[in-house]
């Protein structure tokens, strides 16, 4: 068809106004699992501290009827440590660009401290779902924080080469391998004889489908109705309790962490 003898087209306007949406979309991932799940805890120094310490073997031994009182020997606290890191981001806006008029947003660096606040808490989760171990510092060296795999010393299963360290010194990652049920079911029943009581795992997406898996279920797929098919794992109930599990983009893809909150701050 024949365009109309000089029709004015919106090829030749220059005066129409631009269509841009009001809303900005952004899909980065923005929870963070064990930094939320945990305690919180204010400090005044670089460097904190806190003790541990544990029970006498059970003895199912009697005694005689007017024994004699023999004197044990107390056993002092484990003081441990962990450094305060410094976690830093910024947003620079000139004073033009403030008074404009943005699409999407009121203000600009209203925004941009919005997006530096939603990327610092990344940041801290990323350090504390880390191997990275504890870094005092010095004036020409940044403080670091011992992330949690720091901390394991036990209840730990490492394949070979692998050695955990705890006392906030990075661990020496084993061979990698495939994380099966068995050897989950191994920790856990470690944890149990040590007296831990982990009620979350922590995990990477790949190991999440990989417990969705889990031959312990009856079916991997089940029918909840005409329109849903549960095909994932979110509790998993072992003998020792049950145990949440939660996918994180922060944490080691080859890490599952094993956490009681109730032990754990920031």
């Amino acid at each position: 068809m024949a365009k109309v003898t000089n029709a004015f087209d919106t090829y030749t306007a220059t005066s129409d106004r631009e269509q841009l949406s009001d809303v900005i979309y952004n899909i980065s991932p923005q929870q963070t699992p064990f930094m939320s799940s945990i305690g919180k805890n204010s400090i005044k120094n670089v460097v904190f501290d806190w003790q541990t310490e544990s029970l006498p073997t059970p003895s199912g031994t009697g005694q005689l009827e007017g024994f004699e009182l023999s004197r044990a020997a107390s056993t002092a606290t484990t003081r441990v440590s962990n450094v305060a890191m410094i976690s830093s981001r910024d947003a620079t806006v000139t004073g033009s660009q403030q008074a404009s008029d943005p699409a999407g947003k009121k203000s600009e660096m209203a925004h941009q401290l919005a997006i530096m606040s939603k990327a610092l808490k990344r940041d801290m989760e990323t350090a504390l779902c880390q191997n990275g171990g504890k870094t005092t510092g010095n004036a020409t060296t940044a403080r670091k924080t011992g992330g949690f795999e720091s901390w394991m010393k036990s209840n730990v299963s490492k394949a070979a080469a692998g050695a955990p360290t705890g006392g906030g010194t990075a661990p020496t990652d084993g061979t990698q391998r495939a994380l099966t049920e068995a050897l989950l079911k191994a920790v856990l029943q470690s944890c149990f004889t040590n007296g831990g009581e982990p009620s979350m795992a922590i995990c990477g997406p790949v190991n999440k489908q990989v417990i969705s898996g889990f031959t312990g279920r009856s079916s991997a797929r089940q029918m909840i109705d005409a329109n849903t098919v549960e095909a994932s794992v979110s509790i998993y109930a072992s003998d020792f309790g049950e145990l949440k599990i939660v996918p994180s983009n922060f944490s080691r893809e080859r890490t599952l962490l094993l956490v009681d909150p109730d032990f754990a701050k920031v």
